[in-house]
């Protein structure tokens, strides 16, 4: 019982909810870098949002399945295929045993979440699944997964009387596919806001700036108009979280993004409001955006509206797939 990669993507590892609780020892939560998306795909298994999902980016692995089990894809759309056959985002499917997953070709997004009935049969490091490259620890091996890699399942289903010798089998429910292009992130102030001057918080809030060719899953370099302070006032190491936008000694800005370090000594001036990190998340580079001042009782209520939505979605998703286990006892 257990998935195989026949051939590794370009960066395939095990994600989950994160790794919280250590940032005093300097290891950062790190965690899907698209939380919705990867929480979607597990809310429609009837899994908590955090549970450990299958992070892709194109292009994509090949994986089969040497198990029958229940899988659902959220995030980017990268015309998923079993067996050769195109199935849908955002819907579980029921697959048999020895079926292929590919992708072929990348419509929009940067990061595809693959989520699986299944629990993973892997050892947690530090309380979370999810693969720390740098500490080479957590997910599978604390490394991207690579032809061969071999994920055992724990528990063992029977979709027999579903499936017989079809290859899969799309279950009836699903959610409409979110609308995830827009190009206006919204952020609170940040510690050091008021270091700008009155000019560069104005451009600031209507500059469009560009995801650099030096972004990765640590922190996107934003390209815009250089950015002034008021102070020649240096900054004592704090703090830094998913989402802090800092300034750098020329002006320019990076944004923190999953993997960030968990300190930084550069002015922290914004803080993207965490329900749309995974906008942000799915940017490729090249793309443009601009920044909009949001309040914090206005962020925290939006976040509020889509950690509700997911919860929803999980209770109805979690109530079919019992139905369904129950069924085929």
């Amino acid at each position: 019982m257990s998935l195989r990669i026949i051939k590794p993507g370009i960066l395939d590892t095990v994600q989950d909810g994160g790794r919280h609780g250590y940032r005093h020892l300097g290891i950062n939560p790190g965690g899907a870098m698209d939380v919705f998306s990867a929480g979607l795909a597990n809310a429609l298994l009837g899994k908590e949002g955090g549970a450990a999902v299958i992070e892709m980016h194109f292009p994509t692995p090949h994986i089969v399945f040497e198990a029958p089990t229940i899988i659902c894809m959220s995030g980017a759309d990268f015309s998923p295929e079993l067996d050769n056959i195109p199935i849908p985002l955002n819907q579980p499917v029921i697959i048999n045993k020895n079926t292929l997953l590919t992708f072929t070709k990348r419509v929009w997004g940067a990061c595809c979440y693959l989520a699986i009935l299944h629990t993973f049969s892997l050892e947690k490091w530090l309380h979370s699944y999810s693969t720390h490259l740098k500490a080479k620890a957590g997910g599978f091996e604390g490394r991207a997964l690579q032809k061969g890699d071999v994920i055992p399942f724990v528990e063992h289903y029977d979709f027999s009387n579903l499936l017989g010798e079809k290859p899969f089998c799309v279950l009836p429910w699903k959610v409409p596919v979110p609308e995830r292009k827009r190009s206006v992130i919204q952020f609170i102030k940040g510690a050091e806001w008021d270091w700008l001057t009155e000019e560069a918080k104005a451009l600031f809030g209507k500059e469009l700036f560009t995801m650099a060719p030096q972004s990765d899953k640590m922190g996107y370099r934003l390209q815009g108009k250089p950015l002034k302070t008021s102070t020649k006032e240096q900054l004592v190491s704090t703090p830094v979280a998913f989402g802090t936008v800092q300034l750098l000694p020329n002006g320019q800005t990076i944004l923190l993004m999953a993997d960030h370090q968990t300190t930084g000594g550069y002015p922290k001036i914004a803080q993207v409001a965490s329900v749309h990190l995974p906008l942000l998340a799915q940017m490729q580079t090249g793309a443009t955006f601009s920044f909009l001042e949001v309040d914090l009782q206005t962020a925290e209520r939006e976040l509020w509206r889509q950690e509700h939505y997911l919860q929803q979605v999980r209770s109805a998703s979690q109530f079919k797939i019992e139905k369904l286990l129950h069924a085929n006892l």
